[in-house]
């Protein structure tokens, strides 16, 4: 077999990174070698590869359903919003210019062969390549400079299916809204739909799959059904708002808490937060309740608060003494109760910022919470850490171009950062996947808190997340018409399909 596969959207977070892992691991079950592409990603949750590459992290976790490593080709182009107009452009794992979206449509050309010269490749060295659209391929305003939906579909020759989440309501409409708004060549590619975070019993659509079957000559391939628990990995910040808080006695392996009590964990949701993938693992700690806040008083009952990674660091430091959040961080530390930074958040913590690259501010106060100075570099630093704290050994990855130096005595080393008290910081994102250090580190933090929590012994996150990949792959083989899939991946679309006005009937 050699063939590829588009999986499109109706909006953002309809679920095409889950149906793309999906099928890579059913693909993978059935011994075909099988690669995830996403042309362009907009997404400030990404990943280092082992090649020094920064890519989207819903790539990173696509890869792993495949069984293989990252790579930069698998996600040529991400960008990286740094504000409401202006994003920075990754191409090929590494930063460019910062630009706004008038800019950025002149680049279009250069960055679809990018996508294309990517692909081929990918193409040429796997069986399958499954690639993942961006947003809706029915953003007719964005059309002509398109490289993630129809514009790669058409210049590469890619069946597609559209998925729609039956969760937000109206998705039939959504489904045949967006066939029907793309040109008559675009549509020719699109052979099916996907209905996804089904509540309920299937055979209460029926009427509304044979109808919208009818209207648009297309199947729907499948209807997917809702799984409770937080999925893992997520890219895009809407999945704040529809992610469960973990209660106690969640994943873990099927562990549960040794302790009496819950560790209550507050994560600041930043306006421009970045990696919040990185609370993922203490998110799944059996006993463990972790709650994104928008207000100071989610800070309240917190046992530990933490500060996560942000792509506009002094802009977000702004936004914390405006909303009143600095206030309440530093009485918690004049009061020795858990505070974390990581990366952005780590900044924040510090004495001063000087940043000239970034956001243009020059020299920024922090909440001098630690004695560390930061200075922002044009240079983007990226790698994938090693070391070790509380006796355990610790990996992690590092994206960030603010350098943080630890200036002035009391500070203890931390993971490249430091710790004073009960506060620490760190540049390394993704250390909390590490068990033992994530059970000792949790098992301080309940000792400051006075929480009679003691960590599960046996949650393994790695292991967990191998689960959540097979929940995918099982969720493919047994609610997609999979011998369908099968038949695009190899054929391409079936010839003839209709055309679907209005958009359809331009010429």
């Amino acid at each position: 077999m050699n063939g590829a596969l588009l999986v499109a959207g109706t909006t953002s977070d309809a679920g095409k990174s889950v149906i793309t892992a999906g099928l890579c691991r059913w693909l993978r079950r059935q011994g075909v070698s099988v690669a995830p592409f996403k042309a362009q990603n907009m997404s400030l949750n990404s990943f280092v590869t082992i090649g020094g590459a920064e890519i989207g992290r819903a790539q990173a976790m696509q890869a792993a359903a495949a069984g293989i490593e990252p790579d930069a080709r698998m996600n040529p182009v991400l960008l990286k919003p740094g504000s409401d107009r202006r994003s920075q452009v990754v191409v090929l794992g590494q930063a460019g210019a910062e630009v706004d979206a008038v800019e950025y449509r002149q680049h279009s050309g250069r960055l679809l062969d990018v996508a294309l010269d990517s692909l081929a490749q990918l193409r040429r060295e796997f069986d399958v390549v499954i690639c993942e659209g961006a947003g809706s391929p029915a953003e007719i305003n964005l059309r002509e400079t398109d490289i993630a939906n129809m514009g790669l579909a058409r210049a590469a020759g890619l069946p597609v299916i559209v998925v729609g989440d039956i969760d937000r309501g109206g998705v039939f409409a959504a489904l045949y809204g967006t066939l029907a708004l793309l040109a008559p060549a675009d549509q020719a590619l699109v052979a099916g739909f996907v209905i996804n975070k089904f509540r309920g019993a299937p055979e209460l659509l029926g009427s509304g799959v044979r109808m919208l079957r009818e209207l648009t000559g297309r199947p729907v391939l499948g209807v997917v059904p809702w799984r409770g628990g937080p999925w893992l990995d997520a890219e895009d910040s809407l999945a704040l708002d529809s992610r469960v808080a973990a209660s106690a006695g969640q994943p873990g392996g099927g562990a549960v808490a040794a302790g009496p009590d819950v560790l209550r964990v507050s994560v600041v949701r930043l306006p421009r937060i970045s990696n919040f993938t990185d609370i993922d693992a203490i998110a799944n700690e059996p006993g463990v309740l972790v709650r994104f806040a928008n207000a100071p008083a989610e800070l309240a009952d917190a046992d530990l608060v933490v500060l996560p990674g942000s792509r506009a660091t002094v802009a977000d430091l702004a936004w914390l003494r405006a909303r009143g959040f600095a206030d309440v961080i530093a009485a918690r530390a004049r009061k020795g109760l858990p505070v974390l930074g990581v990366c952005g958040g780590y900044q924040m913590l510090g004495r001063q910022i000087d940043d000239q690259v970034e956001s243009g501010a020059g020299r920024v106060a922090g909440l001098g919470l630690l004695p560390v100075r930061v200075e922002f570099g044009a240079a983007k630093q990226l790698g994938r850490p090693s070391g070790s704290a509380y006796g355990a050994p610790v990996t992690g990855y590092e994206i960030h171009h603010g350098v943080a130096v630890v200036d002035g005595g009391g500070a203890e080393p931390f993971l490249d950062g430091c710790r004073c008290g009960a506060v620490w910081g760190t540049s390394w994102h993704g250390t909390m996947e590490n068990d033992s250090f994530r059970r000792a580190f949790l098992t301080e933090v309940a000792a400051l808190a006075g929480r009679d929590f003691v960590p599960a012994p046996g949650t393994d996150f790695a292991a967990l997340r191998e689960a959540r990949l097979d929940v995918l792959g099982d969720l493919v083989a047994g609610h997609l018409d999979t011998e369908a899939l099968l038949s695009l991946i190899s054929a391409g679309p079936p010839p003839g399909l209709p055309v679907i006005p209005p958009a359809g009937g331009l010429r």
